[in-house]
């Protein structure tokens, strides 16, 4: 018989991990000295501008040739990197700035986190809030809200995604709630009261641009209007979930080490740029203050006492989606990471 968990954070799983002293717990981390820690912290508005001024560049040119092609099928190719930087590199972003570490300049990254929450439809509060909770509570069930493969796991669901056919209307959904003034009850149990106006402010703002992009629309009996500005949400969505599925799926539930919950992967430049090398995943988790650009610096630190990186993001894939499909039928099943040191963080056998 297969047990579903509940993965709410409403429900008795959540309080069950309180309980447990799962959440809010002291995590391991591999030691770094102090002073090479804090050399690797130092952020950069030189590096992010360059790489921020060549995300929007490709943006600028692949929508300008998009547009100029429209609507002969020439416009596909110029539509699917347009698409793919608007709904996919754009979720890199909003990550990054919104720990505040990819520029070192605090305006800078508040404008391009704004922008990027934007584009990905995520409001900027409440998945600030909901990103806090996600590092300090990893893949802790009823505490983390942002476990994508649940167990056992919605395997239709997630390819769905790919598209954005589920994860696009739901944030379209939450921004119309939120404009109308209402939270989800898990929104709630994470957002603190002080900070919900700003989400109803943000919702209402979005709410009048996307009107207007729709009656542009109307106005010019086009579809173009649409293309450029909401839809690539869906057909940019491939690639951050192709990426995002990698850092945990398959992986432990319920355990205070990284190394056994969160997964690095080996990828192409490309991907490394679009993902803005969150491809170092674990790294990343264990010292969320270290900027993107300098996690491979971080690993040469680190990766001694790591399990090794996956090769490749299809040699990810490999791993875990056997996994998936096996815990259809037994949701207990998962990969377990054989560590360098005997410190297993928890894990139960």
């Amino acid at each position: 018989m297969t047990t579903t968990r509940d993965y709410s954070l409403v429900g008795p799983e959540g309080r069950r991990a309180v309980e447990a002293g799962l959440s809010r717990a002291v995590w391991y981390q591999t030691p770094v000295p102090r002073k090479r820690l804090k050399e690797l912290m130092q952020r950069s508005d030189r590096r992010a501008l360059l790489d921020t001024a060549l995300w929007l560049g490709l943006l600028l040119v692949s929508g300008a040739a998009g547009a100029w092609l429209w609507p002969s099928w020439w416009c596909v190719v110029p539509f699917f990197v347009y698409g793919t930087l608007y709904g996919s590199a754009s979720d890199a972003r909003w990550h990054e700035c919104g720990h505040g570490t990819a520029f070192r300049t605090p305006w800078m990254n508040t404008v391009v986190y704004h922008l990027a929450c934007f584009m990905i439809v995520r409001s900027p509060t409440a998945w600030r809030w909901s990103h806090v909770r996600h590092h300090t509570d990893t893949i802790i069930v009823g505490r983390d809200p942002e476990i994508l493969a649940v167990r056992p796991p919605p395997l239709g669901a997630i390819a769905l995604d790919f598209f954005g056919l589920l994860a696009a209307p739901r944030s379209l959904l939450a921004m119309v709630r939120h404009a109308a003034g209402r939270l989800s009850a898990e929104e709630a149990s994470y957002i603190p009261e002080t900070e919900q106006f700003r989400v109803f402010r943000t919702a209402r703002v979005w709410v009048a641009i996307y009107a207007a992009v729709v009656a542009s629309a109307i106005a010019s009996r086009s579809w173009l209007p649409l293309v450029l500005v909401g839809l690539p949400r869906w057909y940019g969505a491939w690639h951050h979930v192709l990426t995002g599925l990698t850092q945990h799926s398959g992986l432990a539930e319920d355990v205070t080490d990284h190394r056994l919950n969160t997964r690095s992967v080996r990828m192409n430049p490309i991907s490394r740029f679009v993902y803005l090398d969150m491809n170092f995943h674990v790294e990343h988790h264990m010292y969320p203050m270290v900027p993107y650009h300098r996690l491979a610096e971080l690993h040469a630190e680190i990766g001694h006492d790591l399990p090794p990186m996956s090769p490749s993001i299809l040699a990810a894939y490999r791993e875990f989606v056997p996994v998936l499909l096996r815990q259809r039928h037994d949701p207990a099943l998962h990969v377990v990471r054989t560590l360098p040191l005997a410190d297993t963080g928890g894990m139960s056998s």
